[in-house]
């Protein structure tokens, strides 16, 4: 190769390099300049989940928004009449808002108010109530998803905002999925944390406006990031008990609004008396303590309620594989994320938990058939949600279980 030869092939390779590195950097500001102009409105509780998600979300470029929810007052619903127990629930929310605030201002995002205490009580709470004088044991977490969060806040912020998603701190993740034209509900990486079971009610228009920062992260992970981040509430406890609500004692909670009224704690074996309960709403199937049956020699757990006649039948331990065991599960409005698959054959969880149960469904006059494998205390009022894999396809509430030979 000649001298002039030579000085072209390396003008060239430094032209290249020189474009390179303007390409790469000209990539990386689109791609920040495009996030930035996405907009995004967020749930901001007070807890670590919101707050680190938060913080994601600033730092992949998107315009955050952060939303604080008050969904009820327990003075205004009638909660308690003592004033200790009215000040309580105040205190809280008044607490996490306070918390919501100083992450917000250390994030350095706007952080807006708004209360759903109405949508919340005709939509979440009515109906929760209303399973409890069935009989049922119903999951206001599931419901809280469909209606408020995904329903009244969602549609809040699409139209307050104008912003082009919505982002919470659920363990969950969303795809779309090019082969099928769709968006996926998947599985969170920390399986103990996976929050899929509560979103079933999810639709494909609410995943494609849905972000769910935290998906890829363990719990461990999320904390941490909030340590580096000096987020105050890094090391908070999380947050238990009914949707909104917070921690309450369950049963004297329930007392404000159903009404109490005692009756027979029949053994379903020997048809004999062994206790008196204070409302049979109070008991779920498969709860063995808080029955009040220490005097007994055999422990006891909740297999069957009679509301027409106020009984709560038990079992015994050692009959309670026989009347607890179940391998067929009807569901009603079952919600499918995606299009019904062909081949039947499913995972399905009960509960939240990581424990699934292998399975196949049937559709018989709208209704959802499961047959699985063996299963416990599976309730009536709660909801089974199915899976293919890591994909969570949706979920029904439970209305009968049996055991099939």
């Amino acid at each position: 190769m000649g001298n002039n030869e030579e000085l072209i092939y390396v003008t060239l390779l430094g032209i290249r390099g020189v474009t390179f590195i303007f390409s790469t950097i000209l990539i990386a500001f689109l791609y920040y300049y495009i996030n930035t102009m996405k907009k995004v409105v967020i749930g901001i509780s007070g807890g670590v989940d919101s707050a680190v998600s938060a913080a994601i979300l600033k730092n992949q470029g998107f315009d955050v928004i952060g939303v604080f929810m008050q969904n009820w007052d327990p003075f205004l619903n009638n909660e308690a009449t003592d004033s200790k127990k009215i000040n309580i629930g105040v205190c809280d929310v008044e607490y996490d808002f306070k918390v919501a605030s100083n992450i917000c201002k250390k994030l350095e995002i706007p952080l807006h108010r708004v209360d759903f205490i109405k949508a919340y009580w005709k939509n979440v709470f009515t109906p929760f109530l209303e399973d409890y004088q069935k009989g049922w044991t119903p999951n206001p977490d599931i419901l809280c998803n469909k209606y408020i969060k995904f329903g009244t806040f969602f549609d809040y912020c699409l139209n307050q905002f104008n912003c082009d998603f919505i982002a919470t701190g659920h363990y969950a993740n969303v795809a779309y999925n090019k082969r099928k034209h769709e968006y996926q509900l998947l599985c969170a990486k920390d399986a103990n944390k996976d929050q899929t079971y509560f979103l079933c009610s999810l639709t494909q228009s609410q995943l494609a406006k849905t972000l769910f920062p935290i998906g890829n992260y363990y719990k461990s992970e999320i904390r941490e990031i909030a340590k580096q981040l000096n987020l105050s509430n890094w090391d908070r406890k999380d947050s238990t008990g009914i949707c909104f609500i917070g921690e309450r004692n369950f049963v004297n909670f329930l007392k404000n609004y159903l009404p109490q009224c005692e009756g027979k704690i029949v053994d379903v074996k020997t048809n004999k008396v062994v206790g008196i309960h204070d409302g049979v709403y109070f008991y779920t199937v498969g709860q063995r303590k808080g029955l009040n049956l220490g005097g007994n020699l055999q422990s006891y757990f909740v297999c069957a309620k009679d509301i027409q006649n106020n009984i709560l039948y038990v079992v015994s331990n050692d009959c309670k594989q026989e009347l607890l065991n179940t391998n067929c599960t009807q569901c009603i409005n079952f919600n499918w994320i995606n299009q019904i698959p062909n081949n039947c054959e499913v995972q399905i969880k009960f509960r939240h938990s990581p424990k699934k149960y292998d399975g196949t469904f049937t559709i018989e006059n709208g209704k959802v058939i499961l047959h699985h494998s063996l299963a416990s205390a599976v309730t009536l009022g709660q909801y089974a949600v199915i899976y293919k894999d890591q994909v969570c396809l949706g979920g029904g509430q439970i209305i009968n279980t049996y055991y099939k030979k």
